[in-house]
């Protein structure tokens, strides 16, 4: 059976936060596209992700137009907290750089983006299954898929966007002879839980230990979102509400900290690595978000490095398509990959610092107590800490 051909200005693989978010800017600037997931709207939003949004990312929601719902459930912090050495260190984000950012889960990122788009009449269509690239490098590139009523469909467009994660269909369409993937995997994995409890303190606490890593961090007044370092194999079953709390609480409390416990309402092993693909071009297919680059979640720096894709993106795809400026597409490849690389490097930084080696000698953890003090006791190396958290500015 013959696929339904239809077609759009701008064809976009993947539904989440960066898909949605070049849709909406594409849309104030009256550029048409067509969004395409395979995930239905329920599954990604029931898909639990935690949240710290960079300045310029809630400005982008709310300036946008998208919504500004950010300011008034989400959490504004002004700091965060470096527990190691047996005390509590606090960086100043906001009295460093002027800069704050927001706890506000991704999740609600994605509710936020998928009704503005709902209620701009925008093309999305969730649910679809069988997608796969046709045409990257001619003028009129396409998607196939079946759609959610079990229809054959083909989009052709004049661009196509590939923000279909790590494991979509868009950046395997680039032939391996032209992509040059750099990744890093790590010996380690966030243990994360989901727990009934009122907030154990007002900002996040990335604590270091000879015990091993922890992160604590907040999701609303009464649920809360912990994490602590573990061997990726580690079984989630092996761990009772008493054994976690045991081990969150051996960790932090090394550093003075004490945690509010309650019922463990979720386990989940969390496994990362760095990853970028260069280029982010192909023809007339372009990467954006997790299909083009992957980091650690100690920076807090993955959704944030979506957006920043989505703003250039939306620039250069406007120039290449009014202004009919033909390396336009090429220069968001460059401009993108000049912020992911600095992200790739604080996030790095940020991981290894904070998290026990498996191979580690006392002399490493006594190295990393070292660089902690050495951050926290300078001001520039505390201002680049909390320039980096907070954000770069996007040009």
């Amino acid at each position: 059976m013959s696929a339904r051909s239809t077609t759009t200005t701008v064809a976009i693989v993947g539904g989440g936060p960066a898909g949605l978010m070049l849709s909406h800017l594409l849309s104030c600037n009256g550029i048409d596209s067509t969004v395409i997931d395979t995930r239905t709207r329920a599954e990604i939003e029931q898909t639990v992700r935690a949240g710290i949004l960079e300045r310029d990312s809630v400005r982008l929601l709310v300036d946008g137009g998208v919504s500004d719902r950010v300011l008034r459930e989400g959490d504004e912090h002004r700091g965060i907290s470096l527990g190691f050495g047996g005390a509590d260190h606090r960086v100043d984000l906001h009295g460093l750089t002027g800069a704050s950012v927001w706890l506000y889960p991704q999740t609600d990122v994605f509710v936020d983006l998928a009704t503005a788009r709902e209620r701009d009449g925008g093309d999305v269509r969730f649910g679809v299954t069988d997608t796969a690239v046709v045409d990257a490098t001619s003028e009129r590139p396409g998607i196939r898929f079946v759609d959610s009523d079990g229809v054959a469909t083909e989009i052709r467009c004049e661009v196509l966007v590939g923000a279909d994660g790590s494991h979509g269909v868009c950046r395997q369409a680039i032939p391996d002879t032209l992509r040059r993937d750099y990744f890093r995997e790590y010996p380690f994995a966030w243990f994360g839980i989901l727990c009934q409890a009122p907030p154990s303190a007002p900002e996040l606490i990335y604590n270091h230990s000879e015990h091993g890593f922890a992160l604590i961090s907040q999701r609303t007044t009464e649920v809360q979102r912990m994490y602590f370092q573990c061997d990726p194999g580690e079984d989630v079953d092996a761990w009772s509400d008493d054994r976690i709390w045991t081990e969150l609480g051996k960790r932090v409390g090394a550093n003075g900290y004490t945690l509010a416990e309650g019922p463990v309402t979720s386990k989940t092993v969390l496994r990362f690595r760095s990853f970028v693909c260069e280029p982010m071009r192909y023809g007339r297919l372009v990467l954006a978000g997790d299909a083009a680059h992957t980091v650690p979640p100690t920076g807090a720096k993955g959704l944030n490095l979506a957006l920043a894709d989505t703003r250039v993106l939306a620039e250069c795809i406007e120039r290449f398509l009014r202004r009919r400026e033909a390396n336009a597409l090429d220069e968001y490849t460059d401009r993108a990959l000049a912020r992911v690389w600095k992200a790739q490097h604080f996030s790095y930084w940020m991981t290894t610092m904070l998290h026990t080696l498996p191979e580690a000698t006392p002399f490493d953890v006594r190295r990393q107590v070292g660089e902690l003090n050495s951050v926290v006791s300078s001001t520039a190396g505390s201002t680049y800490l909390a320039e980096a958290y907070t954000g770069w500015p996007t040009a």
